[in-house]
């Protein structure tokens, strides 16, 4: 039952990955395009690569020869899984998944034109003269993003005409890989976003995490908390559109299947085939699995009878603030004084703007207000701060 992992992307979810894969016994080689990077610090070995050098990528595949390849990012050169998965190795959840979610404009296409999912009107540009027709054709505001990013990297709003060029200019910088086009998306009305954690498995049914609501600030989670408040029909809903999708898509593990809720029902927004950012609230016990044990269980054919709400929980990221190395976190024991608490530090090397350091969880019994644990999170991520030993 021992395999060996490669694991493509180390950071604070790939981490939480290496522990549960850890603990049922499998042997991880970590992978990222920096040294010290959080999954790195516990997995048995380790490599240092640009993951969107193909050469480079197949060269530690024929070195470690992996049972799994498992991605835990974008920015890899994912065309190469199909040869992969030719020389009998498992890439998670497949090569065609891989390739179709690591670019948005595969997957909207998916959705909204092949499955019919309900989604916002969109309009693609390779160039800023043909990102002025989009614009002109979904209309201001509208929502523009990198066909290749993660974390909101690139992702802006368009208010009004003069963000036209700023939005382009920000869309590229932030764009990864060499895929240099954009979606521009009709300005969805909601009045909240949600996570449909969704885990497809080898020999079981098709099961649901209760639903996460959170909130995004430049394009990236700020808090999440579970359960949130959506009704009956509107649920149903989207584990019907979560279920279609991730079947087209063929695999095994756990999806991030996210939805806006409208007046007019459920909007198919994105979908990323493995552990979600908003999904770290599963971290504080609301699950009887969290989303990393899930995950790992799913991939290595494991059974997973059932999924239960445990608690209700609530998460909030904690930013840095500048460029840096050898960060510093105050507030800790403020924050762990507090009952029904806890926090992970990702122990990542750098700093930079806005990069995600560390996280607050909370929690209370299942029937508890999720909305005074969610504001406590809020609260206690304020009192936890870091600063780089070493600014530059």
């Amino acid at each position: 039952m021992k395999k060996k992992i490669l694991l493509l992307g180390s950071g604070e979810l790939g981490r939480e990955l290496v522990i549960a894969l850890q603990r049922l016994g499998q042997y991880v080689i970590a992978v990222d395009s920096y040294e010290g990077a959080p999954a790195m610090q516990l997995s048995q070995e380790y490599e240092v690569i640009n993951m969107l050098d193909g050469a480079a990528l197949d060269h530690i595949v024929a070195k470690h020869k992996p049972d799994l390849i498992v991605p835990e990012i974008e920015a890899i050169r994912t065309e190469r899984f199909y040869e992969y998965e030719k020389q009998g190795i498992t890439v998670v959840p497949s090569a065609g998944a891989a390739n179709y979610t690591m670019n948005r404009k595969a997957i909207r296409n998916l959705a909204a034109e092949t499955l019919k999912l309900r989604t916002a009107k969109y309009s693609y540009a390779k160039s800023i003269d043909e990102f002025t027709s989009a614009i002109e054709k979904i209309g201001i505001p509208c929502v523009v993003k990198p066909l290749m990013s993660s974390s909101g990297k690139g992702q802006s709003v368009v208010k009004t005409k003069d963000d036209i060029e700023k939005a382009w200019k920000y869309a590229m910088e932030g764009s990864r890989g060499d895929y240099a086009e954009v979606i521009v998306e009709e300005f969805i009305k909601f009045h909240s976003e949600i996570t449909l954690l969704t885990v497809t498995q080898k020999n079981g049914k098709t099961l649901f995490c209760p639903p996460i609501g959170h909130r995004q600030e430049r394009g990236d989670y700020r808090e999440s908390w579970q359960p949130c408040a959506i009704s009956d029909t509107d649920l149903e809903e989207a584990q019907m559109m979560a279920q279609k999708v991730t079947h087209a898509l063929t695999g095994a593990g756990i999806w991030g299947v996210e939805f806006f809720l409208t007046d007019k029902g459920v909007c198919f927004s994105e979908l990323s085939p493995r552990p979600h950012d908003t999904g770290m609230v599963t971290l504080a016990g609301t699950q009887n699995l969290n989303e990393f044990e899930l995950h790992a269980r799913a991939i290595l054919g494991l059974p997973i009878p059932q999924i239960t709400l445990e608690r209700v929980g609530a998460s909030a990221v904690i930013l840095a603030g500048e460029n840096g190395r050898a960060p510093v976190y105050s507030g800790i024991e403020d924050v762990l004084k507090e009952p029904q608490t806890d926090a992970r530090i990702f122990n990542k090397p750098t700093t930079r703007p806005y990069r995600r350091m560390a996280v607050v969880l909370a929690y209370d019994a299942v029937g508890a207000d999720v909305n005074k644990v969610k504001e406590k999170a809020i609260r206690l991520s304020e009192m936890l701060t870091v600063k780089p030993a070493e600014p530059l």
